[in-house]
């Protein structure tokens, strides 16, 4: 797929940007905030470890059982010889030295794996502060553990005490100039908010709502409507400060409702943005918005980074972020100010969603992840879907489109001053792009009900040039996405592959140097840290943390069982009664929200024996007639109310269609009814 990315004759035209150190100071013996410094760089300047001996590295220690598997978004934080980490329900502490459990504090009782739990740990992690471990809870909290012993310090709510709907912390708080930051949620009803206290006393210092009230600058991006009230926003990760300018620094979420902009008309700040504050005050310093209106959900989703760039022979304090299509932006960090000339390009447009005619790109920038003309030169759709762009919107009048996925998210991006590249994951698909007809449900996007697209996905690692925001190098993975990237002064990148290995990448080219397999299809982004002398690179699998150094004797595991992929996903129900609408239910801001789906059949995937008549029902309003993929056999048009059978005698697996709507798939699983079946036939009703 690649080929076809890196080949476009883009002119950069824009100053040149040549990143030559990074802004805070690299981690070193310590791993410090879960960014690994203040600026978010994930950069070690250990050298122990490096491309000419990373084939001796092996696994040191396994850690014990920090409690269940937590997210692979966790991230651990190293200060005076002790990581700490969340997996919820738990904050735990481990000695880097053994791997031995130095603390436990346990914020909510056990629940079945999967369900919300009230007060637990939000998922990316802690930071470390005035002998402090701060952690966000479910609960809409912010808490300080005694950093040596687990105890509570202090224990504050973040709600607004104005009355403000406040979400839930997500990503780990950010501790600067004496304050405790961290970000809410701003889905369900709720304004994303930031949130500062003071770091001894747990006492609010200042609070910043994503969108602005009315009267508020930024408000008259809005309508004069109620739509602000719930307009989104969410801070959902770790934010970064500068201390040389008082500055800390955060990027924003998406729009809510988050694929219906028929209520909230014009450009919605401070969605989809970089965002400067005051550190003491909280007080907007700039903004830069990467995506105006937001309808797709496309949320800032890895956190920003803060390094230093030479522009025309000047060094400039500089911040990156990576839109959700997969485009670098590149800002000055005192101003705001793109470092490269920017463009506003058209864009697909809907007039009832209030389209914003156009969105900023950086000239001449290669982009991650594929658009429509890369995959249209590579896939074909199945029958009766067409294919979108990033920014086509969802359409309830329109419900067969198939876009490109935005994979820019949730995994952390990292930078390295001797390449001047950063390092970046995302996941490239496809998907179909629904909405109802309600603009607050939001649940429409079933893509295991569309043939092969799952086969589609993969993910990515690439290395992206600061100085002409072009793609170095990147690599494809089958699977699940990477999990984001560690860069070292070694001259390696670092990364938790989806299929289970810890694996090693020269920097400079991206050629494979080293892998190892934990038998775990799924771990955090790694840390690299120095004990006695030593250094590490850690990750947390399963929930465990594995330690990696040079010499490590610990065997490897074998590898996961992974799954074989097939064109249909999705549960198999044992039925041979199959409605042509679905009843979906969608947790919505004001409650549950309910609709009938013409363009699902339920069970999407039905089983039966041989023999089995099979009949379908129109539960609908619309005139459904099922139709054999093939051809071979059909219900003829079932009119509201009615129904028609056909009989499977022949064991095997039936896709079908409907004649009227052929986006709408479904299946149908014959199993022999004895072994002595033989030909058989279908027959239609």
């Amino acid at each position: 797929m690649r080929s076809t990315l890196t080949k476009h004759a883009f002119v950069f035209a824009a100053v040149i940007v040549a990143a030559i150190a990074f802004a805070a100071q690299p981690s070193e013996a310590q791993w410090s905030t879960v960014g690994g410094d203040s600026g978010n760089t994930r950069y070690s300047s250990l050298t122990q470890i490096n491309s000419q001996n990373v084939s001796e590295l092996g696994a040191a220690w396994i850690s014990e059982k920090i409690g269940p598997p937590p997210s692979s978004r966790a991230m651990p934080v190293i200060h005076d010889g002790l990581m700490f980490i969340t997996a919820p329900p738990f904050v735990t502490s481990v000695d880097i030295s053994t791997g031995k459990i130095a603390w436990q504090h346990r914020f909510a009782p056990d629940t079945a794996p999967g369900a919300p739990v009230a007060g637990s740990p939000a998922r990316e992690g802690v930071a470390i502060g005035e002998g402090m471990v701060f952690v966000g809870l479910s609960d809409s909290q912010l808490v300080a553990l005694n950093e040596k012993t687990g105890e509570l310090a202090w224990k504050t709510s973040l709600v607004d005490p104005n009355g403000a709907a406040t979400g839930a912390p997500s990503g780990a708080p950010l501790f600067a100039d004496g304050l405790v930051s961290i970000g809410t949620n701003g889905d369900n009803g709720n304004r994303g908010q930031i949130v500062a206290v003071d770091a001894k006393t747990g006492r609010e210092a200042w609070r910043f709502f994503v969108v602005p009230a009315p009267g508020q600058p930024g408000s008259e991006t809005w309508p004069k409507n109620e739509a602000w009230k719930r307009g989104g926003g969410a801070v959902w990760l770790v934010g970064t400060s500068d201390p040389s300018l008082g500055l800390v620094f955060y990027v924003t979420g998406n729009g809510v409702p988050q694929y219906g902009g028929e209520n909230r008309q014009g450009d919605n700040l401070y969605l989809c943005s970089v965002l400067a504050l005051d550190s003491k005050t909280g007080k907007l310093r700039w903004h830069y918005q990467v995506i105006r209106h937001d309808i797709w959900e496309a949320d800032i989703a890895e956190a920003p980074v803060l390094f230093d760039a030479d522009v025309n022979g000047q060094t400039h304090k500089a911040i990156a972020a990576m839109r959700t299509d997969g485009y670098l932006f590149m800002l000055d960090r005192e101003t705001g100010k793109p470092l490269g000339r920017m463009e506003d390009r058209p864009v697909p447009q809907d007039a009832f969603q209030k389209t914003a005619a156009t969105q900023p790109y950086p000239v001449g920038a290669d982009h991650v992840l594929p658009d429509c003309g890369d995959w249209k030169k590579e896939v074909t759709l199945p029958r009766g879907f067409e294919l979108g762009c990033f920014f086509t919107p969802a359409s309830y009048e329109k419900q067969n489109v198939i876009a490109p996925v935005y994979g820019m998210r949730a995994t952390p991006m990292s930078f390295d001053p001797q390449t001047q590249f950063f390092y970046v994951t995302g996941n490239a698909g496809l998907q179909w792009f629904r909405r109802a007809e309600d603009p607050d449900f939001f649940g429409l996007s079933f893509n295991t009900r569309v043939p092969g697209l799952n086969k589609l996905s993969y993910g990515v690692l690439a290395a992206i040039d600061t100085r002409t925001d072009k793609i170095a190098w990147i690599k494809e993975f089958h699977g699940s996405r990477p999990s984001g990237a560690l860069a070292t002064a070694g001259g390696l990148v670092f990364q938790m592959a989806g299929n289970g290995e810890m694996q090693a990448y020269d920097a400079k080219t991206g050629s494979l140097a080293w892998q190892f397999q934990t038998g775990v299809p799924s771990g955090s982004p790694p840390i690299a840290f120095e004990n006695d002398g030593q250094e590490y690179i850690a990750t947390v699998v399963a929930g465990s943390v594995w330690a990696f150094k040079l010499g490590g004797t610990l065997p490897q595991r074998p590898a996961p069982v992974v799954a074989p992929q097939t064109d249909f996903g999705g549960p198999i129900v044992d039925t041979a009664n199959i409605d042509t609408v679905t009843l979906v239910r969608d947790s919505g801001i004001t409650g549950p929200h309910y609709m009938l789906d013409e363009y699902e059949v339920d069970p999407f995937r039905a089983r039966v024996k041989a023999g089995t008549k099979v009949t379908w029902r129109n539960n609908g309003r619309l005139v459904h007639t099922i139709v054999a993929e093939d051809g071979s056999w059909t219900t003829g048009p079932l009119h509201p109310l009615d129904f028609a059978t056909v009989t499977f005698d022949k064991p095997g697996t039936y896709t079908y269609i409907c004649k009227e709507y052929p986006w709408v798939y479904g299946q149908i699983i014959v199993e022999p009814a004895s072994p002595s079946d033989g030909q058989a036939h279908s027959s239609g009703k």
